[in-house]
């Protein structure tokens, strides 16, 4: 799919088709488009649990408040997405390069979602990314370590109906010329 279509197409979607499978091996298409994101130092510290099982599914939703869980009902998978603490960003000896320190991780991870969900998109699904969300039961539903940072939540699966697409900002609202 032409990039200018697919960055037109992709929305955030939240009614999905009930019944829609994903395979890991699309999700493992989404994450190796992710990869190719640029980092920090190329640190590649994002890391992804993916829930595609009936009963993972459930402990994401559970995750989430009940807004989201509407949004996302009928998602036929989530990736809770995350990223090492105190690498992006930071010099061998520990300090921070400048005021953004953790930030760096963040914004690689960023970088790298924008990635998986035009990714998915080209692949015919949707997503929605989600960032309020109980942090401490998606760590105990993955196991996932104090060491990282849980950043969004993104459900994936396919448009129950086409969005309209929402108003943009004028280039003069948002960049400065010199």
């Amino acid at each position: 799919m032409e990039f200018s279509k697919l960055m037109q197409e992709r929305r955030s979607i939240r009614k999905y088709k009930p019944g829609v499978t994903v395979t890991q091996a699309e999700i493992e298409e989404m994450l190796n488009a992710a990869l190719q994101a640029p980092s920090w130092k190329n640190s590649q510290t994002g890391r992804y649990y993916i829930a595609l099982t009936p009963e993972k599914c459930e402990a994401v939703l559970n995750a989430l408040p009940a807004f989201n869980q509407n949004n996302s009902a009928n998602a036929a998978a989530f990736a809770v997405t995350a990223f090492e603490k105190g690498n992006a960003g930071f010099m061998p000896d520990g300090s921070q390069v400048n005021e953004l320190g953790d930030q760096w991780g963040a914004y690689d991870l960023g970088l790298q979602g924008s990635y998986f969900i035009l990714k998915a998109r080209e692949l015919g699904y949707d997503t929605l990314i989600m960032g309020i969300r109980d942090e401490k039961a998606l760590r105990d539903a993955f196991n996932i370590p104090e060491t990282q940072q849980i950043a969004a939540v993104l459900a994936i699966g396919i448009r129950e109906n086409d969005p309209t697409t929402p108003k943009r900002k004028e280039i003069s609202e948002i960049a400065t010329f010199g």
